[in-house]
């Protein structure tokens, strides 16, 4: 905790100088004092109180005194936040398998929920740009803190044929460079120095599959890296994958999403492998490029394998974003509970000193 105006805890001297008032006060009473001859009419003269009843109202005033004496100088908390300059690309897979129904209803469909709620959970926060792959990448949305065009275009969003993780990656690049005068485009020469850390702006990528064409994921991994930008890779979908079977909404101009079948029917939905391809199941996806392309970045990966799993990944990466410190004003909490503390000592004298009756009409 800081203080902006430290010189104003010299109103601490203020509880000091009741005490010293009272304690001299007293003093002043005693000595003054006048001689009785019977003790039991000084007795029924002064107000029977406990000790007690006479020290909680001083002490909670005193206290009182302090809290606004500490809060006139302006405390202040430093908070972790995430750099308002930040920037999270999110990479989603729209390629065909994403209709695989082994994610209920299919992954296409948690997929989005999933980003849904990641984006409405950031609002506020960080920009957040859409950049959508198959077997080429496009951005839908660059980086914006407009949560409501996010939303559209995430609930818009249709499949087609082939997977190109390399190219989404670049694409991702390009839009961040768009905003972050220190990351080169990707067809400029990275000149960042690697002492200088990491970029605020991070890639997030979305996938179910593995590259059949364009870039090599590890070779856009590695552009990434030059240039500090981390890439978070999510790797989604289980082992066994099931019927492909998308909503008339989800079917791309090819018609691919429309249809079920297994894994053997869904070789359509792969291309032909290109520069980056993988001649896998393209119902499975390349674990260790994704590894790879983390770990070339200093992002993460994470497994998937359900809805509540995606769920938790894109919760997690907040924690691994760029945070600065912002300082907090305290003031108000203090001086409202100073307030509250000097009420309350006041409220509990009046209620100890309060005069009663007794039976027969006499004060006491």
């Amino acid at each position: 905790m800081s203080f902006t105006w430290p010189w104003a805890f010299a109103a601490l001297l203020l509880p000091a100088l009741v005490l010293a008032y009272a304690w001299w006060a007293r003093r002043r009473r005693r000595r003054r004092a006048l001689r009785v001859t019977s003790v039991a009419l000084v007795r029924a003269a002064v107000p029977r109180h406990s000790s007690w009843r006479r020290r909680v109202p001083a002490g909670v005033l005193l206290l009182g005194l302090g809290v606004l004496a500490v809060g006139a100088a302006r405390p202040q908390a430093s908070v972790p936040v995430v750099d308002n300059s930040t920037s999270i690309l999110l990479a989603l897979d729209i390629s065909g398998s994403m209709c695989s129904t082994d994610v209920d209803p299919n992954r296409l469909t948690a997929a989005e929920k999933a980003a849904e709620e990641f984006v409405d959970s950031q609002s506020g926060g960080p920009r957040i740009g859409l950049v959508t792959f198959a077997g080429t990448a496009g951005l839908p949305v660059p980086p914006t803190d407009d949560t409501d065009e996010l939303l559209d275009a995430l609930d818009g969003l249709t499949t087609s044929r082939g997977t190109a993780i390399g190219q989404a990656i670049l694409t991702a690049i390009d839009a961040i460079a768009e905003i972050d005068p220190t990351v080169a485009p990707t067809g400029a020469t990275a000149d960042r120095e690697q002492a200088a850390g990491y970029a605020p702006d991070v890639i997030v990528v979305l996938t179910d599959g593995a590259n059949t064409q364009g870039v090599p994921p590890r070779t856009a991994a590695r552009q990434a890296a030059e240039r500090g930008v981390r890439v978070f890779t999510i790797g989604f979908g289980t082992t066994s994958p099931s019927a492909l079977v998308c909503s008339s909404s989800q079917i791309g101009d090819d018609g691919l999403g429309g249809w079920g079948g297994g894994p053997g029917g869904a070789g359509g939905y792969g291309g032909n492998p290109g520069p980056g391809g993988w001649s896998g199941n393209p119902l499975l996806m390349d674990e260790s490029t994704l590894q790879a392309v983390a770990r070339t970045t200093g992002g993460e990966y994470y497994r998937a394998e359900n809805a509540k799993e995606l769920s938790d990944a894109l919760r997690d990466l907040p924690s691994n974003l760029t945070l600065t410190h912002k300082d907090v004003d305290l003031a108000a909490w203090f001086a409202g509970a100073g307030g509250l503390l000097v009420a309350t000592a006041v409220g509990l004298s009046l209620w100890f000193n309060r005069v009663r009756t007794v039976p027969g009409g006499s004060p006491r």
